[in-house]
């Protein structure tokens, strides 16, 4: 099993504990908080489980439906678990308005104080986890996830310190208002999960130091004459490269092959030094033809 998947099948398993039980000491006790943090779980859990079926899905090989294979799902699973994390946000802050003109006591403090406590311990290393995985293997779903649990882990400690107040203090509005602020900032951590997806869904192009890579590959390579129409887009860990070489009229068919696949095995190589996956299209050109030439090649 790929790292990946272990890493979404260890964050399942942590979602599931935090949901039973913060969900419990939650409708026990009344504190919105914690039902707050406990809905929160439940979605984890529920992306979780999307995100397994989506690496499982984008690491399968191409076939005759899909030719470019489903790598797309990665980025896909990215907006939806942005959505989700905007849509509970939203819930989270209506419960707080509807405490806020409701107020009611919150029972249980010091089992909610040891609930949240738990969680926060649990949450902070599973977010130790998911950031290793993400940087050891640069998969986007990871690394949403990883954002997503950090989020948790702040929200946690919120939560935890609002309990202890409302517990010396006895101010119950604080539960509420905390309830309200953690809405805000899982919006606001939700948004460049969100970008990135959508983005990425939309073609945008490879990262500016990675396209500054192919093209120093290319300029150092003296067999050619120069190089034009270069694009890229990216699925998840997937790289799609299209350019086109000018080599010369008279080179033999063979010998402009041969360049071109010695230059598609260097950049290769150099994306899989940062554990990507390159696809490369390269079209062989006998003269630069970038003024006669208007058509665009899309790969």
């Amino acid at each position: 099993m790929r790292l990946e998947k272990k890493a979404t099948v260890v964050s399942t398993s942590v979602a599931t504990v935090l949901v039973l039980i913060k969900l419990t000491v939650g409708i026990l006790s009344g504190s919105v908080a914690i039902l707050a943090s406990a809905i929160d779980s439940l979605l984890d859990l529920t992306v979780s489980l999307f995100n397994y079926f989506a690496l499982h899905k984008a690491e399968q090989d191409p076939d005759e439906k899909f030719h470019f294979g489903k790598s797309k799902l990665e980025p896909l699973a990215a907006v939806i678990e942005g959505t989700i994390i905007s849509m509970s946000a939203l819930f989270i802050a209506y419960e707080a308005l509807l405490k806020i003109t409701h107020p009611h006591k919150i029972e249980m403090l010091q089992e909610s104080m040891g609930v949240m406590v738990v969680s926060i311990v649990i949450t902070a290393f599973l977010v130790m986890f998911l950031n290793y995985v993400a940087k050891k293997t640069n998969n986007m779903v990871i690394r949403a996830d990883a954002l997503h649990y950090k989020t948790d882990l702040f929200s946690n400690t919120a939560v935890l310190v609002a309990i202890a107040v409302v517990y010396f203090s006895g101010l119950n509005i604080i539960d509420p208002v905390l309830g309200i602020a953690i809405s805000i900032y899982m919006l606001y951590s939700a948004y460049p999960i969100l970008k990135e997806g959508i983005l990425m869904l939309l073609d945008i192009a490879i990262p500016e130091d990675e396209i500054a890579m192919i093209e120093a590959i290319l300029q150092n390579e003296k067999r050619i004459n120069g190089y034009h129409y270069l694009k890229t887009r990216a699925a998840g860990s997937n790289v799609f490269i299209s350019v086109h070489i000018v080599l010369t009229p008279e080179i033999k068919l063979y010998d402009a092959h041969l360049i071109g696949d010695q230059i598609e095995a260097k950049i290769r190589e150099a994306f899989e030094k940062i554990e990507k996956k390159a696809h490369i299209l390269i079209h062989l050109d006998p003269y630069d033809d970038t003024e006669i030439n208007e058509e665009e090649d899309f790969f």
